[in-house]
């Protein structure tokens, strides 16, 4: 079996086109798709479904998909190991990181001790709304991920780093009844307009079954995804949204928006590292995950991170 075909396999179905893969590889469509009819004669299985959107996988497809990541990147790291000798840890690591978690806040600290602890690798970090990461990392697309939960994911391995505490991000001038720790309940803010991601998003679901816990109904009055569009509207007094401590420090602007604790309920969720339970790791990938865990337990445990409970 010829890498390269498994390689232009994988650009075919990422790319969801023969012709954009063929542009991208540089090699003409014909040819390509011959190499398409030549997998799918050896595998003796129709592997793409084409139409006038493009080609998905069928399940054969994606089930070559999936075994073609694996064997590429092992090969990819037998080039590189084979070629540097013993020498430092080189090759590149993609990590995923969820834009309204923990994650986000980790990264640039991540990318500098990496710098200078692991100057051979390069990093490859990307923050994504619409990709479901576990699902990148069981194909082999990014070799770990900081995402919201505990698991378990069929092809996954959680490891905790974290649990993450929820605020409420309000204009500064909104008065809330507060407890003796400056906290406000739930019941208090359900009837103001609130500013929240989509129902897809991890954190619009912990706050909607936080309020379902209370039998109380949120006031939503626009979804947002985009965390500068999110801080200018609290900004302006549009509405308060409730978000991570690690996402709502971000964007609190003093003077202009204030962070206030929950109670009665505590909204809380756990922070994980997901790497692949099939995919074998790099070295370079096993020492950048040392280094985020490290870091994450570090971040955690820190005075500057109220409401953040580390494990172990």
């Amino acid at each position: 079996m010829d890498i390269r075909r498994l390689q232009a396999f994988i650009k075919i179905i990422d790319l969801g086109s023969i012709s954009r893969a063929a542009d991208l590889l540089n090699i003409a469509q014909p040819a390509l798709s011959q190499q398409l009819a030549t997998l799918e004669n050896a595998f003796k299985q129709k592997l793409v479904i084409r139409s006038k959107s493009g080609v998905t996988p069928t399940t054969a497809g994606a089930e070559l998909y999936r075994h073609a990541q694996t064997l590429t990147k092992q090969f990819d790291r037998a080039m590189v190991e084979i070629s540097q000798g013993a020498g430092p840890l080189v090759g590149k690591v993609s990590v995923g990181l969820s834009p309204y978690s923990a994650g986000s806040t980790l990264s640039v600290k991540l990318l500098q001790l990496v710098r200078e602890r692991l100057p051979n690798i390069t990093l490859h970090l990307t923050e994504s709304f619409d990709d479901i990461y576990s699902e990148l990392i069981m194909t082999g697309r990014l070799d770990m991920a900081v995402i919201h939960g505990a698991g378990p994911i069929k092809g996954v391995i959680f490891t905790p780093l974290m649990k993450e505490e929820f605020f409420l991000l309000a204009p500064h001038d909104l008065e809330f009844p507060q407890n003796e720790k400056g906290a406000v309940q739930l019941a208090d803010i359900a009837d103001i307009p609130l500013l929240l991601p989509p129902k897809h998003n991890f954190v619009r679901k912990s706050v909607d079954m936080a309020f379902i816990r209370k039998q109380l109904e949120p006031r939503i009055v626009a979804e947002i995804e985009a965390l500068i569009t999110l801080q200018g509207a609290i900004e302006q007094g549009i509405g308060s949204t409730i978000l991570p401590w690690s996402v709502a420090s971000r964007i609190v602007v003093p003077g202009k928006s204030r962070i206030f604790p929950l109670h009665n309920p505590v909204i809380q969720e756990d922070v994980s590292l997901c790497i692949p339970e099939i995919i074998p790791e790099t070295e370079a990938s096993v020492a950048v995950r040392d280094l985020l865990i490290d870091l994450a337990k570090a971040m955690a445990a820190s005075h500057n991170w109220p409401g953040a409970q580390p494990f172990g």
